[in-house]
């Protein structure tokens, strides 16, 4: 992870953008006009935004289902088990 504390030698010269990650992320006191527009979000509210999600919904239910035909139609082939590797 990146850390805005670094100093300027650790940043190559050729970074196009050097001079604005060395300012730093901007400090805004609650009663200034842009944290008046734009407040901060609660921490429950911003963990829903990045929590987990089915995007696929029914997809894994699909899959469990479609394993246990394949496990039913191959089942009696007439081979033994092979142990998997941890």
């Amino acid at each position: 992870m990146i850390s805005n504390e670094r100093s300027a030698l650790d940043i190559p010269s050729s970074f196009r953008y050097r001079d604005v990650f060395l300012k730093g992320k901007p400090k805004h006191d609650r009663t200034d006009s842009f944290s008046i527009k734009h407040p901060s979000m609660d921490l429950g509210r911003r963990a829903k935004i990045f929590s987990p999600f089915d995007a696929l919904k029914g997809f894994s239910d699909e899959l469990i289902k479609s394993e246990k035909r394949n496990k039913e139609k191959f089942a009696d082939n007439g081979y033994e088990d092979i142990e998997e590797y941890p």
